[in-house]
């Protein structure tokens, strides 16, 4: 009994709807990479709590900071015990979306436990978001002081660059200026963005980026790209010889309008899916009408 052209169409069209699910099933788990750990600042001095006093506080800050992190970008509290005072913040950068800040705050506290252990204090930077807690009284460091670097290997020296990264951190630090605590903005193939403290003074925002990105001119020179975070702020900045894309690999580079702080990526990701996923199911209808008038026409 032979294979019926009919039923051929049908397989074909199994094949078709299963090839497209499959394809939107692996885009959806291929998340943005905003949860992906910079760095982690941990105390030297491990916890010594036999009545769980501090567990247990420390449990309660970070209840209270993930679920405020649904409504706010940045939130600073306490909790406090019948012996012990925690103080504990954190800070999602200026363009996660509200589901976003939650996503990459909720994920602290277990990385933390994880990397530093029982400890008095930590402090936990991913791409998108950073959390710290510490004990009253707990010795303090300057807002200047640099936690943390991270400079290309990949050098461009010449061919003016360090003339446009230079403008663009100009830029940038301008834009900080307005009040808002984070700016991202791309200037000729240089993509730069900053960010402060929430409760950060502008006048402290401004003085704690210039810092940073002195120490980013000075310890990274003519890096293809650099980060630095200090203790109240960080910058990064990413040089495109051929053009900022507007869908990046990197969260941390992704494409932007000048000062709107809105992550184009993720929409033109959406876009080009849905437009390759269109264009497939149209060639598939085509070659279908193609099989057709070959089969009417034996």
């Amino acid at each position: 009994m032979g294979f019926s052209c009919g039923k051929f169409y049908v397989y074909l069209l199994i094949f078709i709807v299963t090839t497209l699910e499959l394809t939107q099933l692996s885009n959806s788990k291929s998340g943005p990479d905003y949860t992906t750990l910079v760095y982690k600042g941990c105390s030297k001095q491990a916890l010594s709590d036999p009545t769980g006093v501090y567990s247990q506080s420390l449990s309660s800050l970070f209840t209270s900071l993930i679920q405020q992190s649904s409504r706010s970008k940045f939130f600073k509290t306490t909790s406090s015990g019948s012996q012990v005072t925690i103080s504990g913040l954190y800070q999602c950068r200026g363009d996660l979306s509200n589901a976003d800040c939650y996503n990459c705050v909720s994920k602290i506290p277990q990385l933390s436990d994880q990397l530093c252990g029982k400890v008095t204090a930590a402090r936990v930077q991913l791409l998108g978001c950073y959390m710290l807690y510490e004990p009253s009284g707990f010795t303090q460091i300057s807002g200047l002081q640099l936690l943390y670097k991270d400079c290309s290997r990949t050098n461009v020296a010449g061919s003016g660059f360090e003339m446009r990264r230079d403008t663009a951190l100009t830029v940038m630090q301008n834009g900080l200026a307005s009040g808002n605590g984070f700016y991202a903005t791309n200037y000729q193939s240089v993509f730069v963005l900053g960010q402060c403290e929430g409760d950060l003074g502008t006048a402290d925002c401004g003085q704690c980026v210039k810092s940073a990105v002195e120490k980013a001119q000075v310890e990274c020179g003519s890096s293809l790209s650099a980060q630095v975070y200090l203790h109240k702020c960080f910058i990064s900045y990413s040089y495109y010889p051929n053009g900022v894309p507007t869908k990046s690999s990197s969260y941390s580079s992704s494409g932007y309008s000048s000062g709107s702080g809105q992550n184009t990526g993720k929409t033109v990701a959406i876009i080009v899916g849905g437009t390759a996923s269109l264009g497939f199911l149209i060639i598939c209808v085509l070659f279908l009408k193609g099989l057709k008038k070959k089969d009417d026409g034996m």
